[in-house]
C-alpha cells in the first residue's frame, strides 16, 4: 500500500522552530482608528520572538515597529511572512509536494541527502539513494514503499518505510527548507494571521520590549450628567470609555489608555512586494550613446525625540469620594477606578491606574471621570424654531481640569432619566450649551412687525449715486411661563447681514446667533422685544434716475443746499431735454401726416388728367401740393434746429452729471 505525503508525515523529517511569543503590556487606543500596543518578555535562548497579526494589520505594523533588546544584545532581524503567492514562494524550493504526492515521490527528490531513520529500538543513517514501490514477489497484488541508503560502511541497504516509525533530516539547511515549505503551506491555509519574527545576533537569553501600531476600532465616550446632587453640592458629571478588543489574544493586566484628540494617519503598502518593470539594456556598440540622469541622494533624517507632555494629574476616587448621597445614588454609579490624566500637546490622554484585562473579541466599559462640574439648568429657544416651546438644557462649564472627549450624555434630573444630549470635545474652562429634552411648561410665540424705510443720506460721484436707507424691524417675543416656575431662559436671535441692535445687549453671540438671557419670575406671561436696523446702500446711474425719484430727495431734508441745487439743475436740464424730445417728435409727425397728404393729391392729380375740362381742379391740387412741399421743408428744417438743441441739451446734462459729487 503507497503512502502519501501530508502534514503530519513530513512532521517526523522537521524539528520545529522555536519561536517565543511576547505578551501585551501596554495597549493606547485613539480617536482615528489606530491603535498602540507594547509586548515585552523573556526570550530562552535560541529563540525567536514572534508576533502574529492579521493580514490587514501588516502595513501599519512595517510602517511602526519599533524593538528594543533590554540585554544589551543587538537584534540580528526581523522577518514575517511573505504576501508572495504560494506558487511562487514553492518555486524557490529543490523539492516539490503536490496534491497527494508519495513519500517514495519526495524522498527521492533528496538523493545525496543524508536522512537517519528509527526502526524499532535501533536507528541507522545513510544518504538517500533513491526511493520506489516495490512489487511482493509472493502477491502480485500488493506494494511496499522502500527506501535504499547508503550507509557509512559503504553498504547499499534498502528498507520498508513502512516499518520506519521516524526519519529526520541530517542536513540542517535541508531540514530548514523543509520546516519553511510547510510553513508556506500552512500559512496559506489561514491567509488571515502572518507572523513577524524577532530573531537575535546571540544565542542567549534575552529581554524584548517591541512596540508598533494597528488599526483598532475608535474608542468611544459616554456621559451621565446628575442635576439634583442637592443643595450643597455641584451637578455630577460620569464619563466612561467603551472599549473594544477585537484583537485574536486577551489583553491580561494591561496598562491602558485612551487619547482624545485625532493625530494623522494613513495606509502605506508596505507588505505587498513591489515591481518595477526594467528597462531593456542594449550593448554599448550597439546603440547611440544618450544622456543619463542620476537621482539626488536624500539627506540622512534626523533622530527623532519623543517629548512628554504636561505634568500628570492624578483623580483618586475613595469609596463614597465626591459622590452624592444615598437619597439620589439610582443615577450615579459605583463603580470606582484610579485615572491620571496628562496633556500631550493637542493630544489628551487618560490613563487607567489599574491593570485591565479585556479577554478577545470582548469589550469594556471603564469611567475615566466622576467628579463635580459647573453647571446650570437653561431653556433655549431659538427662533424661527418648529416649536413653540424652548428645549430643556444645561450650560457645562469644564471645571474638571480635563479635556472631556466628545460623546453622548444622558442627564438625570429629579432622581429620574431627563433625556439625553450630544457634547463635543472641549478643553478645560470651555463652556458648552447642550439641550435634552423639550419643556412643555413654557411657550414662546414671535412676532414681527417692519416699520416702513427711511432715507438717510444721498450721495453722488461719478455720475454714480448712492442712496441710503434704513429700516426698523421689531421682534418681540411673547413667553407663557405655564408652570410658573422660576427659570431661566435664553433667546437665541438669528443674526441677519446688514442688521444692527438697538438698544438691548446680548448675554453672548456666535456666529449665527445673538443670545439673550431671560429670566422668567413665576409670571403667567412676559415679553421680551428685540428691535433692529437694517441699512440698504442702493447704487444707480444718475441718468437713469427718473423725475420722481428725483423730486422725493429734492422734498427731503437729507441733502444739502449745494447737493439741491446740483440735482435741481440737473432736472431741469432733463426736463428741457424731455420738451425737445417732444418738439421734435410733434413735428416728426407733422412730417409723416404732410407726406401722407403730398402722395393723397398726387394720386388725385393724376386721375384728373385724363378727365377733360377739369383744369380749375388741376390748378388747385397743384396749388396743395406745393403748400406741402414747403411746409415739409420748413418743418425739416425746425427738426434740424430743435435736434441740435437737444443735443447740446444732452451735452451739458452728460457734464452737470458727471460733476455731480456731493
Amino acid at each position: 500500500m503507497r503512502q502519501t505525503v501530508s502534514v503530519l508525515s513530513i512532521a517526523l523529517l522537521v524539528q520545529s522552530l522555536p519561536a517565543a511569543e511576547l505578551p501585551v503590556r501596554k495597549v493606547i487606543l485613539y480617536k482615528h482608528g489606530i491603535g498602540y500596543f507594547e509586548r515585552g518578555g523573556e526570550i530562552p535562548a535560541g529563540q525567536s520572538a514572534r508576533l502574529d497579526f492579521k493580514a490587514n494589520e501588516m502595513n501599519d505594523v512595517l510602517k511602526s515597529l519599533t524593538i528594543n533588546d533590554l540585554t544589551g544584545n543587538s537584534v540580528a532581524g526581523v522577518r514575517y511572512d511573505s504576501s508572495m503567492p504560494l506558487a511562487s514562494k514553492l518555486a524557490e524550493f529543490p523539492f516539490k509536494l503536490g496534491e497527494r504526492t508519495p513519500l517514495t515521490d519526495f524522498l527521492d527528490q533528496l538523493k545525496g541527502a543524508k536522512i537517519e531513520l528509527k526502526l524499532g529500538q535501533g536507528s541507522v543513517s545513510g544518504q538517500i539513494v533513491g526511493a520506489r514501490v516495490a512489487q511482493s514477489r509472493e502477491r502480485s497484488q500488493t506494494s511496499t514503499d522502500v527506501l535504499s541508503l547508503l550507509t557509512s560502511n559503504g553498504d547499499i541497504a534498502t528498507y520498508d518505510l513502512g516499518s520506519i516509525t521516524s526519519m529526520r533530516l541530517s542536513d540542517p539547511e535541508l531540514q530548514l527548507q523543509l520546516s519553511e515549505y510547510l510553513k508556506s503551506l500552512n500559512v496559506s491555509r489561514s491567509r488571515e494571521q502572518k507572523s513577524v519574527y524577532v530573531d537575535s545576533a546571540k544565542d542567549a537569553a534575552r529581554k524584548l520590549s517591541v512596540a508598533y501600531t494597528i488599526p483598532m476600532p475608535v474608542w468611544k465616550s459616554s456621559y451621565r450628567l446628575v442635576l439634583d446632587a442637592g443643595a450643597s453640592k455641584k451637578p455630577m458629571l460620569e464619563g466612561w470609555a467603551i472599549i473594544d478588543n477585537t484583537t485574536s489574544e486577551d489583553w491580561t493586566k494591561v496598562d491602558l489608555s485612551v487619547i482624545s484628540g485625532r493625530p494623522i494617519s494613513f495606509i502605506s503598502k508596505l507588505y505587498e512586494p513591489k515591481f518595477l518593470q526594467r528597462q531593456v539594456a542594449e550593448l554599448a556598440e550597439d546603440q547611440p550613446l544618450a544622456p543619463k540622469t542620476y537621482a539626488m541622494a536624500a539627506p540622512a533624517a534626523p533622530p527623532q525625540t519623543v517629548g512628554r507632555g504636561g505634568g500628570m494629574v492624578m483623580d483618586k476616587y475613595a469609596p463614597n469620594a465626591g459622590l452624592m448621597t444615598s437619597e439620589s445614588m439610582a443615577s450615579v454609579s459605583s463603580v470606582q477606578m484610579e485615572t491620571s490624566t496628562r496633556e500631550a500637546g493637542e493630544l489628551f490622554e487618560y490613563k487607567f491606574g489599574q491593570p485591565v484585562t479585556v479577554k478577545r473579541n470582548e469589550s469594556i466599559m471603564l469611567p475615566f471621570v466622576q467628579q463635580e462640574i459647573n453647571a446650570r439648568k437653561l431653556l433655549i429657544y431659538t427662533e424661527f424654531s418648529s416649536s413653540q416651546n424652548p428645549l430643556n438644557s444645561a450650560e457645562l462649564t469644564n471645571s474638571t481640569g480635563k479635556t472631556l472627549d466628545g460623546g453622548p450624555l444622558s442627564v438625570y434630573d429629579g432622581g429620574v432619566y431627563a433625556g439625553e444630549a450630544l457634547v463635543n470635545t472641549f478643553k478645560p474652562g470651555d463652556k458648552r450649551l447642550l439641550s435634552y429634552a423639550s419643556d412643555l411648561g413654557t411657550r414662546v410665540i414671535e412676532d414681527s412687525n417692519d416699520a416702513p424705510e427711511v432715507l438717510r443720506a444721498v450721495k453722488a460721484s461719478g455720475g454714480v449715486i448712492t442712496v441710503s436707507t434704513t429700516s426698523e424691524m421689531t421682534k418681540t417675543y411673547k413667553i407663557s411661563n405655564v408652570d410658573r416656575k422660576v427659570k431661566t431662559l435664553i433667546l437665541e436671535h438669528s443674526i441677519r447681514a446688514d442688521h444692527k441692535l438697538l438698544g438691548v445687549k446680548p448675554a453672548e453671540q456666535t456666529p449665527s446667533h445673538y443670545r439673550f438671557e431671560v429670566k422668567l419670575t413665576g409670571e403667567a406671561n412676559q415679553t421680551f422685544t428685540v428691535k433692529e436696523e437694517r441699512s440698504l446702500n442702493e447704487q444707480m446711474q444718475i441718468s437713469e434716475v427718473n423725475d420722481e425719484q428725483i423730486g422725493v430727495w429734492l422734498a427731503s431734508n437729507r441733502l444739502s443746499p449745494e447737493a439741491k441745487q446740483i440735482m435741481s439743475g440737473i432736472a431741469a436740464l432733463r426736463r428741457q431735454v424731455a420738451e425737445s424730445n417732444r418738439a421734435i417728435q410733434a413735428m416728426n409727425q407733422q412730417v409723416t401726416e404732410s407726406t401722407a397728404d403730398q402722395e393723397r393729391v398726387r394720386r388725385n392729380l393724376s386721375s384728373l388728367n385724363s378727365v377733360s375740362g377739369q383744369t380749375e381742379r388741376v390748378q388747385k391740387y397743384a396749388s396743395d401740393l406745393a403748400n406741402l412741399d414747403g411746409k415739409i421743408v420748413t418743418l425739416r428744417d425746425q427738426i434740424a434746429a430743435e435736434t441740435k438743441k437737444r443735443d447740446g441739451l444732452n451735452q451739458q446734462l452728460a457734464q452737470r452729471i458727471e460733476s455731480a459729487n456731493f
